[in-house]
């Protein structure tokens, strides 16, 4: 028992130290131009990342993968770019997000802060935010209510959406097996190339590590990050090592 405990111990201490540091996204400071830049890099494999339903520019093929709205017929037939980790989970560590600015005041003079006064003032939130390795794309009915709920196992396996494999509840996600890892290693990069403003709870730190080791790297996650460190200025270390191990 004694040995298990270590054991866990030293793979959180590894993953919070990880020997090689990343300086995270150095040349795109907006979200916009981040969605342009993911829309053509995805124009290879234009298929969604939590459901597999293809898609055409900003239109899914909900047929394609048995996707059945749950109530938002709007959202549901337009792509939209999901942050696999939620900007408020980074965003809140900004004063601008959590107190706001003297300069996030509207032109009727009422003050504002979260995430319209940390993007209207912090560069570094700009870039967090248009990181491309944090966005994939998403069924926006998916997008709006996932929210900024946390990863985490879900008790059943209640199907909301028709045949997509996702559960949100309780202020939880959990995703479908094949792209567990994607998300582990997401979580994995964001973490530590921003240290100062991300920094999980064991729990999920423990939950990353399993996702990570059950669901390897597959050749698109190696090719897309290839195509965004040409972009980006940054290469994804945690993907990266993988991936040579691999391919």
């Amino acid at each position: 028992m004694k040995t298990n405990i270590f054991f866990y111990l030293l793979i959180l201490f590894l993953f919070s130290h990880n020997v090689q540091a990343s300086e995270g996204n150095k040349k795109i400071d907006s979200f916009y131009k981040a969605k342009k830049i993911l829309s053509e890099i995805h124009n290879e494999k234009p298929v969604t990342f939590y459901c597999k339903c293809k898609y055409n520019k900003k239109k899914p093929n909900l047929e394609s993968c048995g996707y059945v709205p749950k109530k938002d017929l709007i959202r549901s037939s337009r792509i939209e770019w999901e942050h696999i980790l939620p900007a408020s989970h980074f965003g809140r560590e900004f004063d601008e997000w959590k107190y706001g600015h003297k300069k996030c005041v509207t032109p009727k003079g009422k003050k504002f802060k979260g995430r319209k006064c940390a993007k209207k003032i912090s560069k570094q939130f700009r870039k967090m935010q248009a990181d491309l390795y944090n966005l994939q794309p998403t069924i926006g009915e998916v997008n709006k209510l996932r929210s900024n709920y946390q990863i985490g196992i879900i008790n059943g396996e209640i199907r909301e959406f028709g045949q997509c494999d996702i559960e949100i509840s309780n202020k939880k996600i959990e995703p479908a097996s094949e792209i567990r890892g994607d998300i582990a290693r997401t979580y994995m990069y964001m973490e530590q190339s921003y240290p100062n403003y991300i920094k999980f709870e064991n729990s999920i730190k423990k939950l990353i590590i399993t996702w990570d080791k059950n669901d390897p790297v597959d050749y698109w996650e190696c090719k897309r990050a290839k195509k965004i460190s040409k972009i980006q200025g940054n290469s994804n270390h945690i993907i990266n090592k993988r991936c040579n191990k691999k391919f």
